[in-house]
């Protein structure tokens, strides 16, 4: 069975063929929202709704009747399946998806260009009738905007809309169910939409002519002034770059662009004189970067303007003639002699009167001086050409009235060459010639050197002094390429008899006038094998016989040396054996600690160790050497204090070490640790050591032992009395 509930119905009524009206069926009602939502009556059948239903909560229920016995339960009929459906009615408006909507459009778009669609949803059935049928409207924006009334969709609805005008439009949209008739609900939402920049204007200078001025002074890259087109697009749309088309300036300056300000920086490219020229004209053009061909016939998109540029005076330094000055002047002639002239001049058009001074960090020596009136160079001493053939100084030019105002040129002074030096021999001085010469083979071959440069040096002239030419031994000639050759005049030589031999060698130089020297060339006379080979240029080998042989003397060498070597040795042998003043040796008794594992007896037991471990070994002869200390003198034991090597009595052996430390002259002035291991007989008190024995030159008194008690009876004997000790002694 199926039945339907329409909102505003209360209740259903359920009826079964076999109901009689006499109570005895129960109907019974099951399924979705069964005794929550709907309720039956079990003996009429009519069901009941407890709260308003609302469709887009829940659109149907299936639900499930049956007639029962009341008394027993049993089923009447088989049970019965119906279907309520919520029936469905304008109850909810349109919503947007979005409160707010942001759309943005290009200024000047054609008409009907589509901005943004914007979207509303409706709750209600929009199978049951108009409910969810919505329609868009515009409340706000118009006339610049329209709405496309079944889709949402909003249009630009007027031409030429400019972004430079107004940026920013709000516009509000509504949307309508049951198809925008009366009656209907509505929703609405606000777009904001903005209009984005295109290139739709060109850069435009606010003024035709622009002002700088520049100092005469300026650097190249110095700015001159700013130029700035405004261009009311932003962004890409608005930049403008700068440049120089026309002018008398368009050499001497140049224009950037900065794109931070969108300026155009003027700038200097060359240095300016305004002696020269005063003023400057340019012709500048600003343009845009990015141009959109849509709006190409809204241009041309540059503007031009003039820029006029005065230069301005500047007390400037004074300039030099030429930037480099090269003189010269001739060598050793005396102070004041000329070298030359530097010249510079004020630009500026007071023309300031010019002084001049050298600069002293490049002339140290002061060869120089520079008057400071003309600029004239002049020698203070004797130049060298030999010592120095260039200098380098410089020379500052300054105005008078304004000493800061000054320009420095370096000058290099050319050192002139006068043949003041003679030549001489370039190489060694010295050569060799055999017993028995090749009178055709030169000994030596010899060139000279002339300390003046070219024109006053070669070509060099060799010659021997006459007195040697009449008794000639060598000769020589002139090779006339600079050089010279010696050969042997004689076919044999003795070095037994002459053994060195001098040959004088004038030479001169091709100079005016010419300048001569005599060098000594020295020849040795040397022993050759019979193919001229060297074998030795000695004359002692033929009086070796008289004396030592070389061997001899290498014999001779060699023992000495081996005599010191033997003598060093026994030094250091000698050294190593002598002992020190003191000597801290291992093996003391006095200072070892002896271990026994064993148990003793007790104090009467006198056999558990061997008592002549305590005794010094060096005891056993009477005599203890001290091994801390170097004694002055012997010390010789007195012979009543010698123990017996071998005896059991400690008592006595400790009271006999006890007297030998006593009386011990060569002990030091500060306590000696003496070590005992006996306690003693019939000791009351335990062991106690002596740390400091009494001495017989010692003024302490230990007579008060004795008031001590038994315990200290034993150091009481000991100590108590000196007339003890000096008795036993």
């Amino acid at each position: 069975m199926l039945l339907q509930l329409a909102m505003g119905f209360q209740w259903l009524k359920l009826h079964s063929d076999i109901d009689s009206g006499d109570g005895n069926i129960k109907y019974i009602l099951s399924g979705e929202g069964a005794g929550i939502i709907f309720v039956i009556d079990d003996k009429s059948g009519n069901i009941h709704a407890t709260k308003t239903l609302d469709r887009e909560e829940r659109a149907q229920y299936t639900l499930t009747a049956q007639a029962v016995d009341r008394n027993t339960n049993r089923p009447l009929e088989p049970p019965s399946e119906f279907i309520v459906k919520v029936q469905d009615i304008n109850d909810n408006p349109p919503e947007f998806l979005h409160e707010n909507y942001h759309a943005n459009v290009p200024e000047r778009s054609n008409v009907g260009t589509s901005v943004i669609q914007v979207t509303a949803s409706d709750a209600d059935d929009p199978t049951y009738g108009n409910s969810a049928k919505l329609v868009y409207s515009i409340l706000e924006g118009q006339p610049y905007f329209s709405v496309e009334a079944q889709t949402g969709i909003i249009r630009t609805a007027l031409p030429n809309m400019d972004r430079e005008a107004k940026e920013e439009y709000h516009v509000v949209i509504q949307a309508k169910d049951m198809g925008g008739h009366m009656g209907g609900l509505s929703g609405t939402t606000k777009v904001t939409i903005t209009l984005t920049d295109v290139n739709d204007n060109p850069p435009k200078f606010p003024q035709s002519v622009y002002q700088m001025s520049i100092s005469e002074a300026a650097i190249p890259g110095e700015e001159a002034g700013r130029v700035k087109a405004k261009d009311p697009d932003i962004g890409e749309n608005g930049l403008v770059t700068y440049n120089i088309i026309d002018g008398d300036g368009i050499e001497m300056f140049e224009i950037t662009t900065d794109y931070e300000t969108q300026e155009g920086v003027v700038k200097l490219k060359k240095h300016l004189d305004y002696e020269t020229k005063r003023t400057y004209s340019l012709k500048v053009e600003a343009a845009n970067i990015h141009i959109d061909p849509k709006f190409i016939s809204n241009g041309p998109f540059k503007d031009t303007v003039t820029v006029k540029i005065n230069v301005e005076d500047a007390d400037e330094p004074p300039i030099f003639l030429a930037p480099s000055y090269i003189l010269e002047v001739e060598e050793n002639l005396g102070p004041g002699a000329p070298v030359g002239r530097v010249h510079a001049k004020d630009p500026d058009a007071k023309n300031s009167l010019i002084s001049y001074i050298i600069d002293r960090h490049t002339d140290l020596d002061r060869y120089f001086s520079i008057s400071a009136e003309d600029g004239s160079i002049t020698t203070t001493k004797k130049l060298d050409r030999e010592e120095m053939a260039w200098h380098n100084i410089s020379v500052f030019a300054y105005e008078l009235h304004n000493r800061h105002q000054e320009a420095k040129v370096p000058v290099a002074i050319k050192v002139l060459d006068v043949n003041d030096n003679a030549p001489k021999l370039a190489s060694s001085h010295e050569t060799v010639v055999c017993e028995k010469p090749q009178t055709s083979e030169p000994l030596i071959t010899i060139t000279a050197e002339d300390k003046d440069d070219a024109a006053n040096g070669p070509r060099f002239i060799f010659g021997l002094p006459p007195d040697m030419i009449q008794k000639p031994n060598f000769t020589l000639r002139d090779n006339r390429d600079n050089t010279a050759s010696v050969y042997a005049k004689r076919t044999s030589f003795n070095r037994q008899t002459k053994d060195l031999y001098s040959l004088p060698i004038v030479i001169s130089d091709g100079g005016n006038p010419p300048q001569s020297s005599t060098n000594i060339l020295t020849i040795r006379v040397c022993g050759c094998d019979g193919n001229g080979v060297l074998l030795s240029c000695n004359p002692e080998a033929y009086v070796l016989n008289a004396g030592l042989s070389t061997g001899a003397l290498i014999a001779i060498l060699a023992c000495i040396v081996i005599l010191l070597v033997i003598v060093v040795l026994f030094v250091t042998l000698k050294r190593q054996k002598k002992e020190p003043l003191i000597v801290f040796e291992e093996e003391d008794v006095r200072e070892n600690i002896i271990t026994y594992d064993d148990e003793g007896g007790g104090e009467e037991d006198t056999e558990a160790f061997d008592i002549a471990t305590l005794q010094n070994p060096d005891g056993i002869n009477g005599f203890i050497p001290r091994k801390d200390i170097k004694p002055e003198y012997q010390y010789m034991p007195r012979p009543g204090l010698r123990p017996a090597p071998n005896s059991v009595d400690v008592d006595d052996f400790i009271n006999t070490r006890i007297q030998e430390a006593d009386n011990d002259p060569t002990a030091p002035p500060y306590d000696s640790i003496q070590i005992y291991g006996y306690e003693g007989r019939g000791s009351v008190a335990g062991s106690l050591s002596s740390l400091e024995s009494a001495t017989t030159d010692s003024d302490l008194d230990y007579d008060y032992l004795q008031n001590w008690g038994p315990r200290f009876k034993k150091l009481a004997d000991l100590y108590g009395s000196k007339d003890t000790f000096e008795d036993d002694s």
